[in-house]
């Protein structure tokens, strides 16, 4: 199959994830001003812009961590603009940070347990009742985690301390944690950031084998790069709006995204 063929394939898909007039205010400055857009299912999507751009506010208004002063975000078609972030993460919407802090002193296997969605265990009656049914869980939950540690390439370091791990390495635990939630769709904040060459290989690598298993990805990042290797579609937003939408290469020469890297835009 053609790249084109593919990427028109993923275009008429239905969305997993919709942002529809999309307003966010903070007193007298307006973060997000109107932005509608689809994420269709199995993309690969970019959003990039210069610093100030409004993206980040974007993200945590898609995630739940913020709400939108009006407009809709849809997941799979339903409303969830009103709901929190553990919400939708139940909904199969999981988000990475710029900046990973998984807990130090606990092992990466413990780490990645810890996303583990609808334990028996963590409801108290549970474990004096039915401790079968925790163990048995929790030994599903352990099981998981060490096929996504083999996924991140960490299997070495599975019973090391989460301390101990590089900048590089810590966004792929990231990304084995928030696969153990079993999203439909992630949202990625910057998986390059702060990343040598050699782990940045290995983060695209693998967020391009979650994508061929039907995961989705919106993805905020300054590595131009990586943004062409990667996505199937890019979103450019400038001063809280959306500027330009299309392939790589066609936001790259688009006269308002060139004035908005290039003039000064924030």
């Amino acid at each position: 199959m053609s790249e084109a063929t593919e990427r028109q394939g993923k275009e008429t898909r239905a969305p997993v994830l919709t942002a529809s007039n999309v307003v966010r205010r903070f007193g007298g400055l307006v973060a997000v001003n109107d932005v509608s857009f689809d994420v269709k299912a199995g993309e690969i999507l970019g959003l990039i812009g210069p610093n100030g751009a409004g993206k980040t506010t974007m993200f945590d208004l898609l995630a739940g961590s913020l709400l939108p002063t009006s407009g809709d975000i849809l997941l799979n078609g339903a409303r969830v603009s009103g709901e929190a972030a553990h919400l939708r993460i139940g909904r199969g919407l999981g988000r990475t940070f710029q900046i990973p802090r998984p807990l130090p002193n606990l092992t990466l296997i413990e780490n990645i347990m810890l996303a583990a969605q609808d334990q028996a265990g963590e409801r108290l009656l549970a474990n004096f009742l039915t401790p079968w049914r925790v163990a048995a869980q929790e030994k599903a939950a352990r099981a998981k985690a060490l096929d996504l540690l083999e996924l991140v390439t960490l299997t070495h370091l599975a019973h090391e301390p989460a301390r101990v791990l590089s900048g590089g390495q810590r966004k792929l635990l990231e990304l084995a944690r928030v696969m153990m939630a079993d999203p439909a769709i992630i949202l990625l904040d910057e998986p390059a950031a702060g990343v040598n060459a050699t782990l940045l290989e290995v983060i695209i690598d693998r967020i391009r084998d979650i994508n061929a298993r039907g995961i989705t990805f919106l993805l905020i990042e300054h590595n131009i790069d990586m943004v062409t290797r990667l996505c199937h579609r890019v979103l450019v937003m400038a001063s809280g709006q959306l500027l330009s939408e299309g392939t790589a290469e066609e936001v790259a020469r688009d006269p308002r995204v060139i004035e908005a890297y290039l003039g000064g835009t924030a």
